[in-house]
């Protein structure tokens, strides 16, 4: 490389033969599909749309919201293996200040969960308690 510049390194195109040039390839007759065309009525792709609605809107209310915080927020720990409120309570009795109306609202819905599963036992818990990730990773 001691001679020459850095475009005689790395060759821009292809050296020889006609049929490398551009002008030469054939485009196939085929219209090509998944992308977006001019036209088209739908304005998502099918990958992001979902039971008629796209993905990309929030379906929860505020509380959820500031779950979803508290269990990003690594501040308090790990999130993983634990119930919302296990991670709050843990983060509490360490002295890391996570949001009282996170500890609050956990409380709260740990009650009506206790209830409604002394009323009806063989029910499934309520996803509202379990961590974001949760069977997700």
């Amino acid at each position: 490389m001691a001679s020459g510049d850095i475009q005689d390194f790395y060759r821009q195109r292809k050296k020889g033969g006609a049929g490398s040039s551009a002008a030469a390839k054939k485009k196939s007759g085929k219209p090509r599909r998944g992308g977006a065309t001019v036209g088209a009525d739908a304005a998502q792709t099918p990958f992001l749309v979902s039971h008629g609605s796209p993905d990309l809107q929030d379906d929860y209310g505020p509380e959820e919201g500031k779950l979803r915080q508290f269990d990003m927020d690594m501040r308090y720990g790990p999130c993983l293996g634990l119930t919302r409120l296990q991670r709050w309570e843990r983060a509490s009795a360490m002295g890391l200040h996570p949001p009282p109306e996170v500890g609050e609202f956990l409380l709260q819905m740990w009650q009506d969960e206790l209830r409604r599963r002394s009323s009806e036992p063989k029910t499934k818990p309520n996803p509202v308690l379990e961590c974001l990730w949760e069977d997700r990773v």
